[in-house]
């Protein structure tokens, strides 16, 4: 199993909207102890526990595609883990397949491996009136949004290491598009 989280490297867009894929990996790595790596000239950062691997790509969200082809074999089962506007703050979803949803990370993605993965879609909200979408996805969260989004990510983790571990399909989709974190 070969997990991908979605984002734009380094520090300035550490802690934007566009970035929740990165920032589940951080706590995924965590989870599991694995330290994430990175070779000189390589266009991706990786930790690894045997077969698992978790992944985050560096060639910015919209290139998010070009390491695929040399990372994911036949027999993979590929997750990737990706931000939605579609989804307010605070809720996740997972489906198995589909199109790209005009999010240009999976359409990079759907371009190098087909629609057949599976994506976990963290919720960032629509922007404001009057903000545009590049300007928002690139924008940080509140505070508030970023307590619930530690909720949101802890369940992603979970969801990740149920699938890892081969647990019901079902009741692993009906658990996470359920869920839904609460403002404290």
């Amino acid at each position: 199993m070969i997990v991908f989280g979605l984002g734009n490297p380094g520090a300035k867009y550490g802690k934007t909207r566009h970035n929740v894929g990165f920032m589940t990996l951080e706590r995924m790595a965590a989870f599991y102890g694995m330290k994430m790596r990175r070779r000189c000239f390589c266009r991706y950062r990786w930790a690894t526990d045997g077969d698992f691997r978790i992944v985050e790509p560096l060639t910015y969200m919209n290139n998010s595609g070009l390491v695929f082809p040399g990372l994911v074999k036949g027999e993979d089962k590929v997750v990737v883990i990706v931000d939605n506007m579609d989804l307010p703050v605070g809720k996740l979803r997972i489906r198995n397949g589909g199109s790209s949803a005009g999010h240009n990370g999976l359409k990079s993605i759907i371009g190098a491996i087909g629609e057949d993965f599976i994506r976990i879609y963290i919720g960032i909200g629509r922007p404001p009136a009057g903000v545009k979408v590049p300007q928002y996805v690139l924008s940080e969260f509140s505070a508030e949004d970023s307590i619930l989004l530690e909720q949101v990510f802890a369940e992603a983790v979970m969801a990740v290491d149920k699938i890892r571990r081969g647990e019901d399909w079902n009741a692993v989709i009906q658990r996470a598009n359920s869920f839904s974190a609460v403002r404290s």
